[in-house]
């Protein structure tokens, strides 16, 4: 027989943003339900690190800090970044951000996905209105004017005034709420692995922009390891990741101009497509997207997490605030504060990425001097450098 339950909301996604939204409400009146497939991959290896990692803002830095799990973060593993050099292969134009020029301790951090994983879904455990299903897996669920209805694979039936899909960029809460998606296809494959360098990396952030797309190298907490994310074409990709370690290291080693020396050692390498997806819309009575579910952008700027982090802290300003004025948390007109506070700004830096993507992967000669001149002029305006900077850290 199938069990009942009922919660105020249920999120369906327990990985890095939909566990950040259950923290900021746990400790509240509400009961949440938080449903995971798979557990976090814990413990791993001393020396080994996480293929993806993300690139993480002071405002998210901020954000963790309240939920209480940045200093668990920093007891696993982070590695602040205080400087950033971007430069074009196809030119002379570069810009070099410092976090002095603006009285920074640094720009960010780099930090592995599972670190940020780990730290928020054990603190989601931690609180007592916080329930995690996992692993569980959804299988049916029903929208109606009362609220919403989940049925789990195993049977279990929860029901609730609110459900938030917080389940990545094939979102299937998207699907089965039938909200239509705007894709962007950016033609990339991002190829992804750490590498070891003669010459340590500087707690700098490197960036090439390569006519067939932009090469990243992220500085690990080790100083001579760095998170590689080199976003080219599909069947490029599939290519590098068939080289054997010895020409895999020599095409980065060219690509990246030996910036950092030789490439010592690269470990093994994945691949994974590139898409630009915007949800027609965020919200439905009792329901709402948050995160990759919502939005995905190209990762050259490394801003798609912090948007979801954006989402998360948003809507759970949103929800508590209506629980305060006594207001339904699964009303439409409680959802559309959300919404609008949040689509215009994730869809301008969708569109700003695209934008990036086509200025910079592509060899017009008219193109390439706009943005080497862009680049330069942009270095020698400290005004703009510090406007650039201070939204990244935001």
């Amino acid at each position: 027989m199938s069990t009942q339950k009922h919660y105020d909301i249920v999120i369906v996604g327990g990985g890095m943003v939909g566990s950040a939204l259950a923290c900021a409400l746990g400790d509240s009146d509400l009961t949440i339900a938080l449903i995971e497939g798979r557990e976090p991959v814990t413990p791993w290896p001393e020396d080994s690190m996480d293929l993806r990692v993300s690139a993480i803002s002071r405002g998210s830095q901020n954000f963790f800090a309240r939920l209480g799990v940045w200093q668990a973060m920093c007891d696993m593993r982070v590695s602040p970044f205080t400087e950033m050099h971007v430069w074009d292969a196809a030119g002379t134009g570069s810009i070099h951000f410092d976090s002095a020029e603006i009285g920074e301790p640094n720009l960010g951090h780099i930090i592995e996905n599972r670190v940020i994983t780990k730290a928020l879904f054990t603190r989601a455990g931690d609180f007592h209105n916080i329930d995690i299903f996992c692993p569980s897996t959804p299988g049916r669920l029903q929208l109606d004017n009362h609220g919403a209805q989940l049925e789990l694979a195993d049977g279990t039936i929860l029901r609730s005034e609110l459900l938030v899909g917080a389940d990545g960029g094939r979102s299937w809460v998207r699907e089965q709420a039938n909200i239509g998606v705007k894709l962007s296809d950016y033609r990339h494959t991002a190829v992804v692995a750490n590498v070891t360098t003669e010459l340590p990396h500087q707690h700098t952030a490197w960036q090439r922009f390569l006519p067939t797309g932009p090469l990243a190298l992220l500085p690990m907490s080790d100083p001579h390891i760095c998170s590689i994310v080199w976003s080219t074409s599909d069947d490029e990709a599939v290519r590098q990741c068939e080289l054997d370690e010895t020409a895999f290291n020599t095409e980065l080693e060219k690509a990246f101009e030996k910036k950092l020396g030789a490439v010592v050692h690269s470990g093994p390498r994945a691949r994974f497509p590139i898409k630009g997806r915007h949800a027609t819309h965020y919200v439905k009575p009792h329901l709402a997207l948050i995160g990759d579910a919502a939005h995905t952008i190209h990762p050259l700027a490394g801003q798609g997490v912090n948007l979801g982090f954006a989402d998360a802290r948003c809507l759970a300003e949103t929800l508590l605030a209506a629980l305060a004025a006594q207001q339904p948390i699964g009303s439409f007109k409680t959802l559309r504060r959300y919404e609008r506070a949040r689509r215009g700004e994730n869809l301008l830096m969708l569109e700003a990425m695209g934008l990036f993507k086509q200025l910079f992967s592509n060899n017009l000669p008219g193109l390439c001097v706009l943005r080497n001149t862009g680049l330069a002029l942009t270095d020698r305006l400290s005004p703009i450098k510090r406007l650039f900077m201070d939204k990244a850290l935001n």
